[in-house]
Protein backbone atom coordinates (compact mmCIF):
# COMPACT_ATOMS: atom_id res chain seq x y z
CA UNK A 1 0.00 0.00 0.00
CA UNK A 2 1.43 3.61 -0.99
CA UNK A 3 1.51 4.75 2.63
CA UNK A 4 3.90 7.03 1.80
CA UNK A 5 1.96 9.08 -1.05
CA UNK A 6 4.88 7.72 -2.88
CA UNK A 7 2.76 7.47 -6.21
CA UNK A 8 1.35 10.76 -7.71
CA UNK A 9 -1.86 11.25 -9.26
CA UNK A 10 -0.70 11.00 -12.75
CA UNK A 11 0.87 7.75 -12.41
CA UNK A 12 -1.94 6.48 -10.76
CA UNK A 13 -4.03 7.48 -13.59
CA UNK A 14 -1.57 6.00 -15.96
CA UNK A 15 -1.46 2.84 -14.17
CA UNK A 16 -5.38 2.03 -14.23
CA UNK A 17 -4.73 2.79 -18.46
CA UNK A 18 -2.54 -0.22 -18.69
CA UNK A 19 -4.40 -2.83 -16.05
CA UNK A 20 -4.19 -5.79 -17.97
CA UNK A 21 -7.60 -7.54 -19.26
CA UNK A 22 -8.15 -11.26 -18.81
CA UNK A 23 -7.12 -12.17 -21.99
CA UNK A 24 -3.48 -10.56 -21.58
CA UNK A 25 -3.42 -11.91 -18.27
CA UNK A 26 -4.41 -15.61 -19.73
CA UNK A 27 -1.85 -15.53 -22.36
CA UNK A 28 0.78 -14.07 -19.76
CA UNK A 29 0.42 -16.91 -17.58
CA UNK A 30 0.65 -19.34 -20.57
CA UNK A 31 4.25 -17.81 -21.16
CA UNK A 32 5.14 -17.52 -17.53
CA UNK A 33 7.96 -20.04 -17.73
CA UNK A 34 9.47 -18.05 -20.34
CA UNK A 35 9.51 -14.86 -18.02
CA UNK A 36 13.49 -13.70 -18.46
CA UNK A 37 13.03 -13.66 -22.07
CA UNK A 38 9.98 -11.35 -21.68
CA UNK A 39 9.86 -7.99 -22.75
CA UNK A 40 10.04 -5.33 -19.26
CA UNK A 41 6.83 -4.03 -19.82
CA UNK A 42 5.48 -7.91 -20.27
CA UNK A 43 7.17 -8.55 -17.20
CA UNK A 44 5.97 -5.76 -15.31
CA UNK A 45 2.12 -6.80 -16.51
CA UNK A 46 2.77 -10.21 -15.54
CA UNK A 47 3.78 -9.38 -11.78
CA UNK A 48 0.57 -6.76 -11.57
CA UNK A 49 -1.53 -9.40 -12.65
CA UNK A 50 -0.73 -11.74 -10.03
CA UNK A 51 -1.63 -8.77 -7.04
CA UNK A 52 -4.98 -9.82 -5.76
CA UNK A 53 -7.44 -6.88 -6.90
CA UNK A 54 -4.76 -5.16 -8.44
CA UNK A 55 -7.25 -2.87 -10.42
CA UNK A 56 -9.55 -2.49 -7.51
CA UNK A 57 -6.15 -1.25 -5.28
CA UNK A 58 -5.51 1.39 -8.20
CA UNK A 59 -9.21 2.62 -8.08
CA UNK A 60 -9.13 2.72 -4.02
CA UNK A 61 -5.68 4.72 -4.20
CA UNK A 62 -6.83 6.78 -7.09
CA UNK A 63 -10.14 8.09 -5.28
CA UNK A 64 -8.39 8.38 -1.69
CA UNK A 65 -5.56 10.79 -4.16
CA UNK A 66 -8.45 12.67 -5.35
CA UNK A 67 -11.01 12.81 -2.97
CA UNK A 68 -9.50 16.63 -1.04
CA UNK A 69 -9.90 18.00 -4.66
CA UNK A 70 -12.62 16.98 -5.72
CA UNK A 71 -14.40 17.77 -1.93
CA UNK A 72 -12.86 21.35 -2.73
CA UNK A 73 -13.81 21.92 -5.69
CA UNK A 74 -17.68 20.63 -4.88
CA UNK A 75 -17.88 22.50 -1.61
CA UNK A 76 -17.52 26.25 -2.68
CA UNK A 77 -20.30 25.40 -5.25
CA UNK A 78 -23.04 24.12 -2.69
CA UNK A 79 -21.68 26.84 -0.83
CA UNK A 80 -22.52 29.78 -3.57
CA UNK A 81 -26.00 28.01 -3.83
CA UNK A 82 -26.25 28.16 0.23
CA UNK A 83 -25.51 31.64 0.47
CA UNK A 84 -26.95 33.38 -2.54
CA UNK A 85 -30.59 31.88 -1.55
CA UNK A 86 -30.18 33.79 1.81
CA UNK A 87 -28.57 36.60 0.49
CA UNK A 88 -31.19 37.62 -2.36
CA UNK A 89 -34.01 37.14 0.18
CA UNK A 90 -32.35 39.15 3.05
CA UNK A 91 -31.26 41.92 1.38
CA UNK A 92 -33.04 45.38 1.86
CA UNK A 93 -31.32 47.05 -1.00
CA UNK A 94 -32.60 44.79 -3.19
CA UNK A 95 -35.96 44.65 -2.31
CA UNK A 96 -36.13 48.77 -2.48
CA UNK A 97 -34.64 48.38 -5.80
CA UNK A 98 -37.17 45.98 -6.96
CA UNK A 99 -40.22 48.29 -5.37
CA UNK A 100 -38.69 51.09 -7.17
CA UNK A 101 -38.49 48.83 -10.76
CA UNK A 102 -42.33 47.85 -9.73
CA UNK A 103 -43.60 51.52 -9.32
CA UNK A 104 -42.37 52.25 -12.57
CA UNK A 105 -43.49 49.68 -14.72
CA UNK A 106 -46.88 50.81 -13.26
CA UNK A 107 -46.60 54.28 -13.78
CA UNK A 108 -45.73 53.28 -17.82
CA UNK A 109 -48.38 50.48 -17.65
CA UNK A 110 -51.00 53.36 -16.24
CA UNK A 111 -54.51 52.89 -17.82
CA UNK A 112 -53.31 48.99 -19.07
CA UNK A 113 -52.01 46.66 -16.53
CA UNK A 114 -50.71 49.30 -13.43
CA UNK A 115 -51.17 48.58 -9.94
CA UNK A 116 -49.10 45.23 -10.44
CA UNK A 117 -48.18 43.74 -7.11
CA UNK A 118 -45.22 42.13 -8.55
CA UNK A 119 -43.13 41.19 -11.85
CA UNK A 120 -41.65 38.20 -13.01
CA UNK A 121 -37.90 38.10 -11.94
CA UNK A 122 -37.14 37.05 -15.44
CA UNK A 123 -38.58 40.47 -16.50
CA UNK A 124 -35.87 42.61 -14.53
CA UNK A 125 -33.64 43.22 -16.79
CA UNK A 126 -36.18 44.59 -19.04
CA UNK A 127 -35.09 47.77 -17.55
CA UNK A 128 -31.83 47.83 -18.94
CA UNK A 129 -33.34 47.60 -22.86
CA UNK A 130 -35.80 50.32 -22.34
CA UNK A 131 -34.47 53.65 -23.57
CA UNK A 132 -34.82 57.35 -23.38
CA UNK A 133 -37.04 58.90 -26.57
CA UNK A 134 -34.59 62.43 -26.18
CA UNK A 135 -30.92 60.56 -25.15
CA UNK A 136 -30.74 57.00 -26.75
CA UNK A 137 -27.58 56.66 -24.61
CA UNK A 138 -30.27 56.67 -21.00
CA UNK A 139 -31.99 53.93 -20.30
CA UNK A 140 -34.35 53.34 -17.48
CA UNK A 141 -31.73 51.58 -15.50
CA UNK A 142 -30.26 55.00 -15.83
CA UNK A 143 -33.00 56.94 -14.51
CA UNK A 144 -34.04 54.32 -11.34
CA UNK A 145 -30.11 54.80 -10.08
CA UNK A 146 -30.54 58.77 -10.36
CA UNK A 147 -33.10 58.48 -8.53
CA UNK A 148 -31.93 56.18 -5.63
CA UNK A 149 -29.06 58.45 -5.70
CA UNK A 150 -31.35 60.91 -4.49
CA UNK A 151 -33.49 59.43 -2.17
CA UNK A 152 -32.19 55.76 -1.35
CA UNK A 153 -28.46 56.16 -1.55
CA UNK A 154 -27.77 53.67 0.41
CA UNK A 155 -29.24 50.98 -2.06
CA UNK A 156 -26.06 52.24 -4.28
CA UNK A 157 -23.93 49.37 -2.85
CA UNK A 158 -26.73 46.63 -3.81
CA UNK A 159 -23.51 44.45 -4.66
CA UNK A 160 -22.40 44.51 -0.95
CA UNK A 161 -25.33 42.17 0.04
CA UNK A 162 -24.97 39.57 -2.73
CA UNK A 163 -21.47 38.72 -3.10
CA UNK A 164 -22.35 34.93 -3.43
CA UNK A 165 -24.56 35.42 -6.14
CA UNK A 166 -21.78 35.84 -9.26
CA UNK A 167 -20.63 32.58 -8.16
CA UNK A 168 -23.77 30.75 -7.47
CA UNK A 169 -25.09 31.77 -11.22
CA UNK A 170 -22.19 29.80 -12.72
CA UNK A 171 -23.42 26.58 -10.87
CA UNK A 172 -25.64 23.44 -12.55
CA UNK A 173 -27.61 21.82 -9.80
CA UNK A 174 -27.87 19.33 -12.00
CA UNK A 175 -23.96 18.74 -12.59
CA UNK A 176 -23.37 19.42 -8.81
CA UNK A 177 -25.83 16.67 -7.69
CA UNK A 178 -24.35 14.22 -9.95
CA UNK A 179 -20.80 15.07 -8.61
CA UNK A 180 -21.92 14.51 -5.27
CA UNK A 181 -23.52 11.34 -6.23
CA UNK A 182 -20.39 10.08 -8.08
CA UNK A 183 -18.23 10.82 -4.50
CA UNK A 184 -20.85 8.94 -2.63
CA UNK A 185 -20.61 5.96 -4.93
CA UNK A 186 -16.79 6.21 -4.81
CA UNK A 187 -16.94 5.90 -0.92
CA UNK A 188 -19.14 2.56 -0.97
CA UNK A 189 -16.96 0.97 -3.59
CA UNK A 190 -14.18 1.94 -1.17
CA UNK A 191 -15.64 0.41 1.65
CA UNK A 192 -16.65 -2.64 -0.33
CA UNK A 193 -13.24 -2.94 -1.35
CA UNK A 194 -11.57 -2.82 2.90
CA UNK A 195 -14.50 -5.17 3.71
CA UNK A 196 -13.28 -7.72 0.66
CA UNK A 197 -9.80 -7.30 1.96
CA UNK A 198 -10.72 -7.49 5.47
CA UNK A 199 -11.84 -11.04 4.78
CA UNK A 200 -8.79 -12.69 3.30
CA UNK A 201 -5.19 -13.72 3.91
CA UNK A 202 -3.10 -10.63 3.90
CA UNK A 203 0.57 -10.53 3.02
CA UNK A 204 3.16 -9.49 5.24
CA UNK A 205 3.90 -5.66 4.95
CA UNK A 206 0.05 -5.42 3.34
CA UNK A 207 -1.12 -1.86 4.91
CA UNK A 208 -3.70 -2.05 2.66
CA UNK A 209 -6.87 -2.15 5.15
CA UNK A 210 -5.48 0.27 7.98
CA UNK A 211 -4.71 2.99 5.76
CA UNK A 212 -8.01 2.72 3.88
CA UNK A 213 -9.71 1.96 6.79
CA UNK A 214 -8.86 5.34 8.56
CA UNK A 215 -9.14 7.10 5.47
CA UNK A 216 -12.81 6.07 4.86
CA UNK A 217 -13.60 7.68 8.12
CA UNK A 218 -12.30 10.89 8.11
CA UNK A 219 -13.50 11.44 4.53
CA UNK A 220 -17.30 9.98 5.59
CA UNK A 221 -17.42 12.64 7.74
CA UNK A 222 -16.68 15.23 5.70
CA UNK A 223 -18.77 13.74 2.40
CA UNK A 224 -21.84 13.66 5.17
CA UNK A 225 -20.71 17.63 5.54
CA UNK A 226 -21.33 17.99 2.51
CA UNK A 227 -24.43 15.98 1.81
CA UNK A 228 -26.01 18.14 4.72
CA UNK A 229 -24.55 21.05 3.81
CA UNK A 230 -26.18 20.26 -0.34
CA UNK A 231 -29.73 19.49 1.12
CA UNK A 232 -29.70 22.81 2.67
CA UNK A 233 -28.95 24.61 0.02
CA UNK A 234 -31.31 22.94 -1.87
CA UNK A 235 -34.25 23.75 0.65
CA UNK A 236 -32.79 27.61 0.54
CA UNK A 237 -33.13 27.60 -2.83
CA UNK A 238 -36.73 26.69 -3.31
CA UNK A 239 -37.71 29.14 -0.37
CA UNK A 240 -35.68 31.80 -2.58
CA UNK A 241 -37.75 30.89 -5.56
CA UNK A 242 -41.29 30.93 -3.85
CA UNK A 243 -40.17 34.42 -2.12
CA UNK A 244 -39.72 36.38 -5.71
CA UNK A 245 -42.71 34.21 -6.94
CA UNK A 246 -41.78 31.43 -8.98
CA UNK A 247 -42.50 28.02 -9.11
CA UNK A 248 -40.75 25.30 -7.90
CA UNK A 249 -38.59 23.50 -10.14
CA UNK A 250 -39.48 25.61 -13.09
CA UNK A 251 -35.93 27.91 -12.68
CA UNK A 252 -32.70 26.29 -11.93
CA UNK A 253 -29.80 28.30 -9.80
CA UNK A 254 -27.36 29.12 -12.67
CA UNK A 255 -30.64 30.75 -14.29
CA UNK A 256 -32.43 32.08 -11.04
CA UNK A 257 -29.43 33.69 -10.07
CA UNK A 258 -27.81 34.35 -13.75
CA UNK A 259 -30.78 37.09 -13.61
CA UNK A 260 -29.30 38.71 -10.91
CA UNK A 261 -26.06 38.66 -11.57
CA UNK A 262 -26.36 40.51 -15.03
CA UNK A 263 -28.77 42.99 -13.67
CA UNK A 264 -25.97 43.87 -10.96
CA UNK A 265 -23.59 44.31 -13.87
CA UNK A 266 -26.32 46.26 -15.66
CA UNK A 267 -26.56 48.40 -12.76
CA UNK A 268 -22.01 48.62 -12.07
CA UNK A 269 -21.92 49.88 -15.66
CA UNK A 270 -24.84 52.17 -15.73
CA UNK A 271 -23.53 54.35 -12.66
CA UNK A 272 -20.40 54.19 -14.10
CA UNK A 273 -21.97 55.50 -16.90
CA UNK A 274 -23.95 58.40 -14.87
CA UNK A 275 -20.44 59.08 -13.38
CA UNK A 276 -18.65 59.57 -16.76
CA UNK A 277 -21.63 61.61 -18.03
CA UNK A 278 -21.03 63.56 -14.82
CA UNK A 279 -17.67 64.18 -14.76
CA UNK A 280 -18.00 65.28 -18.85
CA UNK A 281 -20.71 67.62 -17.86
CA UNK A 282 -18.01 69.71 -15.03
CA UNK A 283 -15.35 69.49 -17.47
CA UNK A 284 -17.16 71.09 -20.07
CA UNK A 285 -18.71 73.63 -17.53
CA UNK A 286 -15.14 74.35 -16.28
CA UNK A 287 -13.90 75.12 -19.84
CA UNK A 288 -16.72 77.34 -20.41
CA UNK A 289 -16.00 79.27 -17.10
CA UNK A 290 -12.22 79.37 -17.90
CA UNK A 291 -13.16 80.60 -21.95
CA UNK A 292 -15.38 83.25 -20.12
CA UNK A 293 -12.99 84.54 -17.73
CA UNK A 294 -10.15 84.76 -20.69
CA UNK A 295 -12.54 86.81 -23.16
CA UNK A 296 -12.92 89.28 -20.11
CA UNK A 297 -9.92 89.79 -19.16
CA UNK A 298 -8.72 90.14 -22.74
CA UNK A 299 -11.75 92.74 -23.36
CA UNK A 300 -10.45 94.48 -20.31
CA UNK A 301 -6.79 95.15 -21.29
CA UNK A 302 -8.23 96.00 -24.87
CA UNK A 303 -10.36 98.87 -23.08
CA UNK A 304 -7.59 99.88 -20.93
CA UNK A 305 -5.05 100.03 -23.84
CA UNK A 306 -7.50 102.27 -25.70
CA UNK A 307 -8.24 104.54 -23.16
CA UNK A 308 -4.44 105.01 -22.12
CA UNK A 309 -3.65 105.76 -26.18
CA UNK A 310 -6.86 108.54 -25.88
CA UNK A 311 -5.63 110.11 -23.06
CA UNK A 312 -2.09 110.69 -24.63
CA UNK A 313 -3.54 112.26 -28.14
CA UNK A 314 -5.40 114.49 -25.55
CA UNK A 315 -2.76 115.53 -23.57
CA UNK A 316 -0.85 116.73 -26.96
CA UNK A 317 -4.13 118.80 -28.09
CA UNK A 318 -4.65 120.79 -24.36
CA UNK A 319 -0.73 121.41 -24.65
CA UNK A 320 -1.39 123.23 -28.19
CA UNK A 321 -4.84 125.42 -26.80
CA UNK A 322 -3.14 126.34 -24.02
CA UNK A 323 0.43 127.68 -26.12
CA UNK A 324 -2.41 129.59 -27.82
CA UNK A 325 -3.98 131.03 -25.37
CA UNK A 326 -0.83 132.24 -23.82
CA UNK A 327 0.55 133.59 -27.14
CA UNK A 328 3.64 131.43 -26.78
CA UNK A 329 3.00 129.60 -29.65
CA UNK A 330 4.25 133.08 -31.93
CA UNK A 331 7.32 133.55 -29.52
CA UNK A 332 11.06 132.47 -31.40
CA UNK A 333 10.82 129.06 -30.34
CA UNK A 334 7.52 128.34 -32.78
CA UNK A 335 9.27 125.63 -34.92
CA UNK A 336 10.50 123.74 -32.47
CA UNK A 337 7.55 123.33 -30.82
CA UNK A 338 5.82 122.33 -34.15
CA UNK A 339 8.56 119.97 -34.69
CA UNK A 340 7.94 118.35 -31.03
CA UNK A 341 4.10 118.68 -31.72
CA UNK A 342 4.16 116.20 -34.72
CA UNK A 343 7.08 114.07 -33.38
CA UNK A 344 4.70 113.30 -30.80
CA UNK A 345 1.59 112.98 -32.70
CA UNK A 346 3.56 110.39 -35.45
CA UNK A 347 4.90 108.23 -32.27
CA UNK A 348 0.78 107.64 -31.34
CA UNK A 349 -0.13 106.91 -34.89
CA UNK A 350 2.47 104.29 -35.38
CA UNK A 351 1.68 102.92 -31.53
CA UNK A 352 -1.62 102.81 -32.90
CA UNK A 353 -2.97 105.17 -31.11
CA UNK A 354 -6.01 106.92 -32.88
CA UNK A 355 -5.24 111.05 -33.43
CA UNK A 356 -7.77 114.00 -32.36
CA UNK A 357 -9.10 116.08 -35.01
CA UNK A 358 -7.00 118.89 -34.48
CA UNK A 359 -8.07 122.60 -35.75
CA UNK A 360 -5.64 123.98 -37.89
CA UNK A 361 -4.23 127.17 -36.87
CA UNK A 362 -2.51 129.65 -39.98
CA UNK A 363 0.32 131.48 -38.35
Amino acid sequence: MDEREELSKDMLEQLLKFVPEKSDIDLLEEHKHELERMARADRFLFEMSRIDHYQQRLQALFFKKKFAERLGETKPKVEAILNASKEVVRSKKLTQILEVVLAFGNFMNKGQRGNAYGFKVSSLNKIADTKSSIDRNITMLHYLIMIMEKNYNDTLHVQNDLCSVPEAAKVNLSELEKEVHNIRSGLKALEAELLYQQSRTRERGDKFVAVIGDFITVAGFSFSELEDQLSEAKDKFTKSLKHFGEEEGRMQPDEFFGIFDTFLQSFSEARQDLENMQRRKDEEERRARMEAMLKEQRERERRAKKSGASDEVGGEFDDLVSALRSGEVFDKDLNKFKRNRKRSVNQLVEGGGRERAVTKVNY
